[in-house]
């Protein structure tokens, strides 16, 4: 029994009996309180109440692929297949060993309610605690040859700003290459790994998405970052119905993007860029300047002494200068 049915159990807030969550999944009293100390462990709070039962206290916002697909207009939902994980390495890695067994025929999307060896770009270690954000993971496949994926990433990044606004969030910018920023703090990332030409005009994607949702704190995290609960606390915020506007919204853009490339998305992708007009310097310290947006193949410009420099994507970063 996993600790993710229990909680399905205890999440209308009332009372249940040890005895009847035992009866209904089908295991032992002691196995019900086993999995109890365990979901306290994970962070839940649930009291004990003496004759009674058990009665979970904090809310829970549980990931659920029904859910998910019902969210999403019906050809959408039989367009994919949909996996929800209580626990995977990474989504990104679970959608490529799920590609061997599935093919290309239908979209595969991966969600985790916790990630163990989550990623960032460079390597670099995505935190992804239980329950609290979205990690979520699709093979895209595109025809064409690598060059046509210029600007992917900050499609996606676009993808993700748009699902978030018409969840009811406002003023979400852009970071380039690939993340999503909301006041001045990091919300969302994206990550996407190419898995190379499988057939010959055919390149497959992993494009990995995570976002914080209601992740309230964390000691391993060193740059300003921010969640959905905290930027607009009075919404209440459902991971299910955020990944459903997610997916519906980056494979609507993934087939624009199939016939336009970035180019079709640059405009929109400027007006949500937080580094326009600004002072800024590349990762290496070798360009500085003011920040003048991104070319046609999603190269980030930035003017240095009346001209205009390129960053490619992939090769550096930039930030913000003092």
């Amino acid at each position: 029994m996993k600790s993710r049915a229990l909680l399905g159990l205890l999440a209308d807030g009332q009372i249940h009996s040890g005895e009847s969550l035992a009866s209904f999944l089908g295991v032992s009293r002691t196995a019900v309180w086993k999995q109890i100390w365990r979901a306290a462990e994970e962070g839940h709070t649930i009291d004990t109440i003496r004759g009674k039962g058990y009665r979970l206290v904090s809310a829970v916002d549980l990931l659920d692929a029904d859910q998910v697909l019902n969210a999403l207009n019906a050809d959408l939902g039989e367009s994919i297949f949909l996996s929800v994980h209580d626990e995977v390495d990474s989504t990104n890695a679970e959608v490529i060993r799920q590609r061997v067994h599935h093919g290309a025929s239908r979209t595969l999307v991966c969600l985790a309610d916790c990630q163990t060896a989550g990623r960032g770009r460079r390597g670099r270690q995505w935190h992804s605690p239980r329950g609290e954000n979205l990690y979520l993971s699709m093979g895209l496949t595109f025809r064409g040859g690598f060059a046509m994926l210029d600007g992917l990433s900050l499609v996606l990044g676009l993808a993700v700003a748009k699902a978030l606004e018409k969840q009811g969030l406002s003023a979400v910018g852009l970071k380039w290459p690939n993340d999503v920023f909301v006041e001045g703090s990091k919300l969302a990332g994206i990550l996407v790994e190419l898995q190379g030409e499988l057939e010959e005009g055919v390149v497959q994607v992993v494009a990995g998405i995570g976002i914080n949702v209601h992740m309230s704190g964390t000691h391993n995290v060193t740059q300003a970052w921010t969640s959905l609960d905290q930027t607009m606390p009075e919404h209440r915020w459902e991971r299910n119905q955020v990944a459903a506007c997610v997916i519906e919204s980056v494979l609507e853009a993934s087939a624009s993007f199939a016939d336009t490339g970035f180019g079709g998305f640059r405009q929109q992708w400027q007006a949500r860029d937080i580094f326009l007009g600004r002072p800024l310097i590349t990762s290496d310290g070798i360009l500085s300047g003011i920040g003048k947006g991104v070319d046609e193949q999603g190269n980030y410009e930035i003017e240095v002494n009346g001209v205009h420099e390129k960053v490619r994507a992939g090769e550096i970063s930039l930030r913000a200068s003092a």
